[in-house]
């Protein structure tokens, strides 16, 4: 599913005799409610609760269905899609109230992704900042405007793990680490959430895409995954379970399959480890028309079958696809699903409406007086501006370059440098792309002022093979002590449907980059991108390289307070960036194997498991990241060099800041289990902490580590951990090299 801006074009009576508040009735609590709705109710009204339609335009698969307006009157839908406005989705469930027999309120999804009206980071940039406090801070900010926006409902977090960086969607996600994962995924649930479902600021989760969807083959969108139970389970589960342990209230089924089996109808997922398992008491939804596609899988021969494997499953929700509403009740009366498995969905359905209070007040959302106060809110202007310049990754600074001096005469170039519209990114819900988002060039007018001795050339398009912009663009920079070229993607580039076999710089931005090398002028290359990119030759010849991703709608703002010092930045990558895309995939935590590569000092390199035209190491590993100043690891310690399976692990150490700024490190603990009853990760991310240290300052950073910690699925499929041998590292990325030993013991 793609956020789109709708405009509901309604030609029936207008909200205006309503008044914006609605006086909540007094009901009974969930369970006894609940139950004495679906007693009133017959199998068609429980069936069209499954039923969610888009509202007018729909552009991530074929619009499926009738008019939704015409449904709704009808009394055959339970949720709608893409609907935002607090006047519009006032009007919306007006209709279908007086519609309704039983007077059952609609539920108004959207995708809130990164922010709503106010855009934050691409949520790989968030989780750059290592930072579950910014994440949490920015889903917050985004349920308070979705909701006054009369949205029920967002479908994020993501928490796929995304190790192929080819893939479309590593953009919406937090990379390759499972326990960086949970975290993001964690901080999300609690912002959109709150602690209060029944408060009129918050909104549904939705944990996508169930399951390891950021694992398909060559990393193509809606590809085939295949994988054991065992790396399901210890790599790509993790982040879901913990969104189940933090409260989520709904699920997406993924659009791949499992083991041959389709996510959107696969029981072992839905019914035994998702309900069953671990206890999930929310509702599942289809991604769009992810029912439908069983028959193109060829999994299902027709749509009734589709559909009846989907529900069986424990699919409670049809996306858009309408399979639901035109099969189920014929399923149900040629006994192909029970009135069980019907009931089951309904229920799950009413009792999240149930939760937002969406009983007591069906137009509690829809206030435009308090959509006209909270939209672009300056606090969520400004908090979208701190996690931005949270978010960005210093990848190279030779002889200090950065940060730039404010007298210095510098030009400005690249096809993204006075860019409104790409620097929100994919997924930016109802973010303005025009006139509002500020750019690089805004930015850096924004912290100079009138001062300025700079210039602005586009140089290049993004993917534009013409070299007509390119002279005076080199000219002004023939000029400048310092260039600064703001290149990357366009924004359909990343996110839904736009995976790339290609991931270097796209059009003629590397030629032009090599031009302006020419110059011999020092040039700072700013990437605007939702996905690692290869930037080997970039990283050769510029001489900073900073990292922004698409950084929002104060996007332009962080870039220069970063470029000019304002902002010391602090952030790692939550993903690794390989040298070339003949190393994909590559991640931190993969496995030995028996013949090992040690590197380029290995005297015996002609039979290890490597490649003969490049190093097996990647370009940026995860968890790198560079700063203005430098950090000094020292005195790593451990509380024993024992510990049981009921005890706790201390780690510590110390870190100072041994440069010239104040700066923040993300410290990193990793840990490795050195033999096991099923091989073991070379390393695993188990814990991290953001440390403020002032210039020449030191201070003592302590982790623990349990036998929780310590868990995988072994050898018989338990989750357990085992006793034995583990090295710890400490430092501030995977390729740390301070270890402490110690032992588990029974």
């Amino acid at each position: 599913m793609k956020a789109t801006k709708i405009t509901i074009a309604l030609l029936i009576l207008s909200a205006s005799a309503y008044s914006q508040k609605s006086a909540p009735k007094k009901i009974k609590p969930k369970a006894e409610f609940v139950a004495e709705l679906m007693a009133k109710m017959t199998v068609d009204e429980k069936i069209y609760q499954t039923v969610q339609f888009t509202s007018d335009g729909t552009v991530t698969g074929p619009k499926t269905g009738d008019n939704y307006i015409t449904r709704i009157k009808q009394g055959k839908v339970g949720s709608i899609l893409n609907a935002t406005g607090a006047k519009a989705t006032r009007e919306v469930q007006r209709i279908n109230l007086e519609s309704s027999r039983l007077k059952i309120p609609l539920l108004f999804g959207h995708d809130v992704i990164h922010g709503f009206k106010t855009i934050f980071p691409i949520n790989l940039g968030m989780a750059s900042s290592f930072d579950p406090k910014s994440v949490e801070l920015a889903a917050r900010d985004a349920a308070e405007e979705a909701s006054s926006s009369g949205v029920h409902w967002t479908f994020a977090p993501m928490v796929d793990i995304a190790r192929d960086p080819r893939w479309s969607r590593v953009s919406e996600g937090s990379g390759e680490d499972p326990y960086l994962g949970m975290q993001y995924g964690i901080a999300s649930v609690h912002g959109f959430q709150g602690t209060d479902l029944s408060k009129y600021n918050t909104i549904l989760a939705c944990t996508k895409h169930f399951a390891a969807y950021g694992a398909a083959e060559a990393g193509r969108d809606y590809n085939t995954v295949d994988m054991s139970e065992r790396v399901l389970r210890d790599m790509y589960l993790p982040p879901f379970k913990a969104t189940v342990d933090a409260g989520v209230k709904t699920f997406m089924a993924s659009f791949n399959e499992i083991s041959g089996v389709p996510s959107t109808a696969s029981k072992f997922l839905m019914r035994d480890i998702l309900k069953g398992e671990w206890k999930f008491d929310g509702m599942v939804v289809s991604d769009y028309t992810g029912i439908n596609e069983m028959i193109a899988h060829g999994f299902a021969k027709d749509e009734q079958d589709a559909g009846q494997l989907a529900l069986n499953a424990g699919l409670d929700m049809d996306m858009v696809g309408a399979i639901y509403m035109n099969t189920l009740k014929k399923s149900y009366d040629e006994g192909k699903v029970s009135i069980a498995v019907i009931n089951d969905a309904c229920k799950r359905i009413l009792d999240v409406k149930y939760d937002l209070g969406l009983f007591e007040d069906p137009y509690r959302y829809s206030d435009e007086k308090r959509e006209k106060e909270t939209l672009n809110k300056p606090q969520f202007l400004n908090d979208a501006l701190d996690v931005a310049n949270k978010s960005l990754v210093l990848l190279k600074n030779k002889n200090n370059i950065l940060p730039l001096k404010k007298d210095q005469k510098i030009a400005f170039v690249g096809p993204l440098v006075i860019d409104e519209f790409h620097i929100i990114g994919s997924w930016a819900a109802i973010g303005d792309r025009n006139g509002f988002a500020v750019s690089v060039k805004e930015g850096v007018a924004n912290v100079l002022g009138a001062s300025a001795k700079t210039t602005f050339d586009q140089g290049v398009e993004i993917e534009s093979t013409k070299r007509d912009l390119m002279a005076a663009a080199i000219a002004n920079a023939k000029n400048a002590d310092v260039i600064v070229a703001v290149m990357g993607e366009r924004e359909n580039m990343t996110g839904e449907a736009a995976s790339r076999t290609n991931i270097d710089l796209p059009g003629l931005q590397k030629e032009f980059l090599g031009e302006l090398k020419k110059l011999g002028k020092p040039i700072v290359l700013v990437l605007l991108n939702g996905r690692p990119l290869t930037i080997g030759w970039e990283n050769e010849n510029m001489d900073a390289i900073l990292e922004a991703w698409w950084p929002g709608t104060r996007g332009g703002d962080a870039i220069a307070q970063t470029l000019f010092g304002m902002n010391n930045p602090s952030a790692k990558l939550p993903i690794t960036f390989p040298r070339n895309v003949g190393q994909i995939p590559i991640y931190y935590n993969h496995k030995n194997t028996g013949r090992p590569y040690l590197g380029p000092t290995d005297p015996e390199q002609k039979y290890k498991s490597k490649y003969i035209d490049v190093d097996n190491s990647p370009l940026f590993p995860f968890g790198y990241g560079l700063s203005y100043t430098t950090f000094a690891y020292s005195n790593l310690k451990i509380s024993a060099p024992q510990v049981k399976f009921n005890e706790k692990l201390k780690v510590t150490v110390d870190v100072a800041n041994t440069g010239n700024y104040d700066g923040t490190e993300v410290v990193q603990l990793y840990v490795r289990d050195l033999v096991g009853s099923v091989t073991r990760p070379v390393r695993e991310l188990k814990g991290f902490e953001r440390v403020a240290l002032k210039k020449g300052e030191k201070k003592s950073v302590t982790f623990e580590i349990s036998s929780d910690d310590l868990k995988f699925y072994n050898i018989d499929m338990i989750n357990t951990a085992e006793a034995g041998d583990f090295e710890v590292f400490v430092g501030g990325s995977s390729d740390a090299d301070l270890k402490q030993s110690f032992e588990l013991v029974k």
